[in-house]
């Protein structure tokens, strides 16, 4: 998923740097929780409502500022998932690319598994997003 936003690269690192960082808003506690902070990693428990029910994954964020954050899955429904925010300047414009990877295992059954996984994901990133272009404005 690809999106173009009005505002400058470093901007848009920094919005989307926000659930993680030491003094975290109010609005982000109930979503995302620091388990553990580095230099340029947290290990985080990221809340999402999933059909009515909160489903927790726990993962790893690295941050490469101000061009990437990448994500990596250590507890979720699925044994494999890698993502990334990949932000590219576009003159005044940040052109901002989510893409993941989903790995299953247990054959059809798994596969099934991972496509229902894969469309909660999906829609996830897409409202996440969505928060971000709401704080451009």
């Amino acid at each position: 998923m690809t999106w173009r936003i009005g505002a400058p690269r470093a901007r848009v690192f920094d919005l989307l740097y926000v659930p993680y960082a030491e003094r975290q808003p109010r609005a982000f506690r109930d979503k995302v929780e620091v388990w553990e902070r580095g230099s340029d990693m947290v290990l985080a428990a990221h809340r999402t409502r999933v059909r009515g029910r909160t489903v927790t994954t726990v993962e790893t964020v690295r941050f490469h500022r101000p061009a990437r954050i990448d994500f990596r899955l250590v507890r979720g429904p699925v044994p494999h998932v890698v993502e990334a925010f990949l932000l590219e300047e576009r003159g005044e414009t940040t052109e901002l690319t989510w893409r993941g990877e989903l790995g299953t295992d247990f054959g059809a059954v798994g596969a099934w598994w991972g496509r229902r996984v894969a469309a909660a994901w999906e829609r996830a990133v897409r409202e996440s997003v969505d928060g971000l272009l709401a704080a451009v404005d």
